[in-house]
Order: C-alpha cells, then sequence, then structure tokens
C-alpha cells in the first residue's frame, strides 16, 4: 500500500512539473536591420542614378566585385541574431538596394539559401536608385499584407495633409506620389502580419540624409507616425509595431523624440503605439554607434518598439532576464544590441576603427557596409 501511494504522489508530483514546464514554454523571436550601402548589380537602370556602379564607371564596378559583394553581406545576414536563436532572424529590414533582383541573388547565397527567405521590395523613384525592402523567414513570420507609402515633400499645391495614404472605410490606402518630386526619396514599407501567433507591423525606412534640411527627416517621422496611428485604427489596439530603419538623426534628434514621440524609459510608456526607444542609452550612457563620422559615432540604425509589446517596468540600466519580465502582454520586447564582429571594422590605417566599408578614397575595401546592424529579441510565453 505504501508502495502504490509513493508512486502515486511522485507521478502527481512529475505531471504537475510538466505542466508547469508546459505553461511556462518560451520562445525568442529576432528582428534585425541592416543598411547594405549601395547594393547595386552591375546592369544600367533606365531612370535611375546608378551610373557610378557599372564596369566603366568609378567604382569600375563589376561582377567580381558585385559578387563579393553579395558573399560578404549574406554572411552577416546569416549571422544576425544567432546569438540566440540557431535560426537567425525572423525579420530583417534592409536600406540601399536597387532592385529585387539584387535581394534574389542576396538570398541565394550559400549562407542564406537554405533560410528559405522570402522578399518584400517595392521599385521606388528614389533619385539615389535605392530601395528598402524585407527578407523574413515564414517559419516564423506569415506575411498578410504588404504595403508601400510614398514620402510626400509639402508643397502649396499639395493636398493639405501632405501624407502618401488616406483612410477609405478605415483602411488605410497609398496615394500616388505628388508634391515637390525635384528630391524624391525612399517611402515608408510596411509588412503586416503574424509573429508569435499575434498581428504585428514592421515598418522600414529610410529617412533623407543630412544633406537634406533637418526638417525632411521631421516631416519623415511625422508621416511615420500618422501611418502608424492609421494602421492602428484599422486594425485595432493588439496590432504590435515595430518601426526600423536609417534614420540619419540619432535617438535623442527632434524626429525621434517629437515627430515620433520615442520615450527612453518603458515606465513613460502612455498608450498602445507610444514608441520606446532602448538606443538612446546604447549611443549616449554605452558609447556605442552604427556609424563613424569625423570620429564620432552616430546611431542612425534604429528600431522602436511600440509600449504594447514593452513591459513598462523595463530598465535598460540593468536590464532584466526573462523570468523577470512582465509576459501578460504576449510578444515582449527583450534585448537589444549592435551586431559587432571584428571584421565588420577596418584594422589599420587612416580609417581604423570605422566600419569597413565597400570603397574608400576611391579604393575598393572588398568590406560590407558603412553601418553596422542592429537587432532585438521580442520574447513569447506560451
Amino acid at each position: 500500500m505504501k508502495r502504490l501511494l509513493f508512486l502515486f504522489f511522485a507521478l502527481f508530483a512529475l505531471s504537475a512539473s510538466a505542466s508547469t514546464t508546459q505553461q511556462k514554454r518560451l520562445a525568442l523571436y529576432g528582428v534585425a536591420f541592416y543598411n547594405l550601402e549601395n547594393l547595386f548589380d552591375t546592369i544600367h537602370a533606365p531612370g535611375k542614378n546608378d551610373y557610378d556602379f557599372l564596369p566603366e564607371g568609378s567604382y569600375a564596378w563589376d561582377g567580381l566585385k558585385y559578387q563579393s559583394k553579395l558573399k560578404n553581406l549574406s554572411s552577416v545576414l546569416a549571422m544576425l541574431c544567432t546569438d540566440r536563436i540557431k535560426a537567425g532572424a525572423a525579420v530583417i529590414g534592409v536600406s540601399e538596394v536597387e532592385n529585387r533582383q539584387v535581394l534574389e541573388d542576396l538570398v541565394a547565397q550559400p549562407e542564406l539559401a537554405g533560410r528559405g527567405l522570402r522578399i518584400i521590395h517595392h521599385d521606388t523613384d528614389d533619385r539615389r536608385g535605392v530601395d528598402c525592402a524585407f527578407l523574413y523567414n515564414p517559419r516564423f513570420f506569415t506575411l498578410e499584407r504588404e504595403l508601400y507609402v510614398p514620402y510626400i515633400y509639402p508643397t502649396a499645391d499639395a493636398p493639405q495633409e501632405n501624407l502618401g495614404f488616406r483612410m477609405v472605410d478605415h483602411h488605410v490606402e497609398p496615394l500616388p506620389l505628388y508634391g515637390d518630386t525635384t528630391h524624391i526619396t525612399r517611402g515608408f514599407l510596411c509588412a503586416i502580419g503574424r509573429m508569435a501567433e499575434e498581428p504585428v507591423c514592421l515598418i522600414v525606412n529610410h529617412w533623407p540624409s543630412r544633406g537634406a534640411e533637418s526638417p525632411a527627416r521631421e516631416r519623415a517621422a511625422m508621416q511615420v507616425r500618422c501611418l502608424v496611428d492609421a494602421l492602428a485604427t484599422e486594425y485595432g489596439e493588439n496590432m504590435k509595431f515595430i518601426v526600423m530603419g536609417d534614420l540619419n538623426d540619432d535617438p535623442d534628434n527632434i524626429s525621434l523624440t517629437k515627430g515620433i514621440g520615442c520615450k527612453f524609459k518603458a515606465s513613460e510608456l502612455k498608450g498602445n503605439t507610444d514608441f520606446f526607444n532602448p538606443w538612446y542609452y546604447t549611443l549616449r550612457k554605452q558609447g556605442q554607434g552604427t556609424l563613424l563620422y569625423n570620429n564620432r559615432w552616430n546611431l542612425f540604425d534604429q528600431i522602436l518598439i511600440s509600449g504594447n509589446a514593452v513591459d513598462p517596468a523595463y530598465n535598460l540600466k540593468s536590464p532584466q532576464k526573462v523570468a523577470e519580465l512582465d509576459l501578460s502582454k504576449g510578444l515582449t520586447f527583450y534585448q537589444h544590441a549592435i551586431f559587432i564582429r571584428d571584421f565588420l571594422f577596418q584594422q589599420e590605417g587612416r580609417y581604423k576603427g570605422s566600419p569597413l566599408r565597400t570603397h574608400a578614397g576611391g579604393t575598393w575595401l572588398n568590406g560590407y557596409s558603412d553601418h553596422l546592424p542592429t537587432q532585438i529579441y521580442l520574447v513569447k510565453q506560451y
């Protein structure tokens, strides 16, 4: 009898332990961004300013250099988020790609071919001839809708709202390009779908450069803010947003703090579509950036997370372990990091310590990009 009672309690304990383990099963999802620095093919595209990237161009851009660039970039993309997730990132936003074909060539590289990555890309009228895009793994992100909204410059003749979209029966519809087209630049590419069985909208950006006036980036921020609010109205409060890209501004510039209204402290988040920006702490407190200019680090490559995916008690000064996070909101921000590896930096010479780019001073360096990638991790308890 005692033996039977012992077996009963042992089985009960094992059952309870298995149940607890099952209830606390966790899954990580990685999201990354990388400015690929002029990923051009070697063929002229009518209407595109790709003359430097032709065999007869200033960079003598030929098949050998193009293939080497693909190989280098694919090796980095394959490593993103693998510190914690063997399969890599669920979604990677990229910028400075010439067309869909260069993306097809990129995902076909041996480092990435086994991932089965899919592409989201829209040709744009950017005067430099470069676009933004997404690469995503369908195992971890299910695409339901893609949406491209053009960046609109204000003019006296443009519609009053000066936005690249309109609401039709609570549905966001992009508008054709209008307004001042003398400085056409990249718009906003949205990937709407499901990650961790939850609705997620990712928006990849490449805002006007520092060569443009500051209001151009503030205007981009305002348009992204309006787009997020419109999509939140269309899809409801459960939609989680991730805004990423080369914003050509640092986290504490007015475009981020006022235009989008980013918060540096999770405790200051007020609503579902308030945005948490962890990169301020990375740049100003840890001294890390993603590009080096005049011996000064900037952190233009950012990934922002909507408030409904952030634990309000999250502390950047002492990042929580997973067990310490409040996961009641479902998919929740866990960690962020600049992707740093020694081979991504110049090891000698005048620009020692700078990201190892493709060209510098007219010399082919056979590098990667003038930017470093950024990545975040999200966690879900099942």
